[in-house]
């Protein structure tokens, strides 16, 4: 081929699709693009909702805006027709797996109501504007059918926001407003069709003085509306049945909004309180249990000073319990968000392994003590560690006023009594007293749960151990001779338990030979008895055959003397 061809060959040959255009990414539905979108979609929808009623019940404000109005509906109708093409590149979960093959997302979306509620929104009812004039914006209530979406921006910000509550009274409020909005539109048409001024009930006639301006038909009617739709009173009487049918309806209306606004407000108050006792515990059982059982004053008056710390500075005691609906890896990575950095200043637990941190902050019990409150006492028994969150510490004298230290926030106490360390001359009691000054958050860690923690981590087990004799040798606590002598007997413990394994293994091997030989036996008495059983019949076999020869002789013998009696008794008579 020569070089001509070669290059009209290149030429002709189209570019790669790749490197023409790039193709619109799929979005992830809980994504947060996608969310930005659905609210972006809030706009074109509320739009469309207040503004086209009240464009066709009120005249004035649909001729005096044209211009902005007819921008505004297609703009309105461009964000539609956008959100359609967002629609086909929305992937979809499929066993917990996002689909982002554009023909199966394509596919799934035209079967569905969706869809079709979609083509409806944006049918070009506008043409009809030819024949009808520009002026009849009730041609484009089928915009309305897009409030599926709206409802959909709705719920994923309920589910984002950190105020969930306010965020649900605020949209009550606004669908409150809508249906007001909508009423008074409609008893503005009405009055229109009835005849301005033709009674009490209907709008004033705009011939007077201050009621031809539309800010003032909007408000009247707005109130107007407020004042059916709240059941207040102080309305007029109708007096035609098309009025009286107006105020049936919203009397209809009303008791159904009332019941709504009731229910969505218990809900609210309901989820608060609710949220309250999960985060907070219930005062009123313990107030109650103190009454019932006539505890002193004093002791009532601590107890509700405490509860009333950790409501008005937000202190949680019962983290766990919160998170607990939480995977559990999902768990542990935020209470290591929250907590790790708490931890990781424990000398001890320093250059520790990651996963062993992550399983001790799920150990970690929050507590909060209040003023003059004592933690722990000299000689008490240490079951568990305390890491400082928040507030001081003491070291008292036994006297509770001797400062002999004061512990601040990141320092912690009583890590050596829950690690069993060889030699240890304070055993596993406490050697000080420390009282709380004010109130004072702490991280407690109990001996078991560190001990469950490090039976699966024996290697930061022994690194712990050796951080834990280190810090008695600096307090001189650490009693190397006991500790060599614990050692000398663990190791004789250790040897003796070997030496009884060992003897169990034999005994085993032996008991193991004693149930073969039993077998062995067993079979070998089997086999002699059956080699018995069946000399036995050899035996009795000619004795049997003797009786049966016997017997057939005899049977034979009989046979030929009826045979003889009967010939000599009634033969035929020989020849004479």
């Amino acid at each position: 081929m020569s070089q001509d061809s070669k290059v009209k060959t290149t030429e002709s040959s189209p570019p790669a699709p790749s490197k023409a255009r790039k193709s619109i990414p799929v979005l992830d539905p809980s994504g947060d693009y996608y969310y930005w979108w659905l609210n972006t979609m809030v706009f074109p929808v509320m739009y469309n909702l207040i503004i086209v009623v009240c464009r066709a019940c009120f005249p004035d404000l649909q001729h005096g805006y044209l211009v902005a109005w007819l921008v505004l509906d297609y703009t309105s109708d461009l964000l539609y027709l956008l959100d359609i093409v967002v629609r086909f590149h929305t992937g979809f979960l499929e066993q917990g797996i996002l689909v982002v093959d554009k023909g199966r997302i394509s596919r799934r979306y035209v079967r569905t109501w969706s869809f079709l509620l979609d083509l409806a929104s944006l049918v070009p009812t506008d043409v009809a504007y030819v024949r009808l004039g520009l002026h009849t914006p009730m041609l484009r209530l089928n915009r309305f059918l897009r409030a599926p979406r709206l409802f959909e921006a709705f719920d994923r910000t309920e589910t984002r926001t950190a105020y969930p509550n306010a965020f649900r009274i605020t949209k009550l409020m606004l669908y409150i407003f809508v249906v007001i909005h909508w009423n008074s539109c409609l008893y503005f048409a009405l009055s229109r069709y009835l005849g301005f001024g033709r009674d009490v009930w209907v709008y004033p006639d705009p011939a007077q003085p201050g009621y031809e301006r539309l800010r003032r038909q909007y408000l009247y009617s707005f109130y107007f509306s407020t004042l059916i739709l709240t059941t207040v009173g102080d309305t007029p009487l109708p007096a035609r049945e098309e009025e009286y049918l107006f105020m049936v309806g919203d009397f209809l209306l009303a008791v159904m909004g009332f019941a709504t606004i009731m229910g969505s407000m218990s809900s609210v108050i309901y989820n608060m309180n609710t949220a309250d006792a999960a985060f907070y515990p219930d005062h009123a059982l313990v107030k109650k249990y103190m009454k019932l059982h006539h505890i002193n004053r004093r002791l009532e008056r601590r107890v509700i000073d405490w509860y009333q710390h950790l409501h008005i500075n937000k202190k949680m005691t019962n983290e766990l319990a919160i998170l607990q609906h939480l995977p559990e890896r999902l768990r542990a990575e935020v209470a290591v968000s929250v907590h790790l950095s708490t931890l990781s200043r424990v000398q001890i637990f320093q250059n520790c392994e990651a996963s062993l941190l992550e399983e001790l902050v799920l150990k970690l019990q929050p507590q909060t003590y209040s003023p003059g409150e004592y933690v722990c006492r000299k000689g008490d028994i240490g079951r568990e560690m305390y890491i400082i969150r928040e507030g001081q510490l003491a070291v008292v004298a036994d006297d509770g006023v001797t400062q002999y230290a004061v512990l601040g926030a990141g320092l912690y106490f009583g890590e050596i009594s829950i690690i069993n360390i060889k030699g240890n001359m304070s055993g596993n009691r406490r050697t000080a007293n420390i009282k709380s000054l004010g109130y004072s958050d702490l991280f407690c860690l109990s001996k078991e749960d560190l001990r469950e923690v490090l039976s699966e981590y024996p290697q930061a087990q022994a690194v712990m151990e050796e951080k834990g004799r280190e810090i008695l040798l600096k307090i001189n606590k650490l009693d190397v001779n006991a500790e060599a002598a614990e050692i000398a007997l663990q190791q004789a413990t250790e040897s003796r338990l070997r030496g009884l394994d060992q003897q169990l293994d034999d005994l085993q091997t032996k008991f193991a030979r004693l149930l073969a030989e039993l077998e062995s036996s067993a079979l070998k008495i089997a086999y002699r008895v059956e080699r018995l059983e069946w000399q036995t019949r050899e035996w009795q076999m000619p004795e049997d055959l003797a009786e049966a020869n016997d017997e057939r002789e005899a049977g034979e013998e009989g046979t030929s003397k009826d045979g003889e009696g009967r010939a000599g008794q009634g033969g035929p008579p020989g020849p004479e």
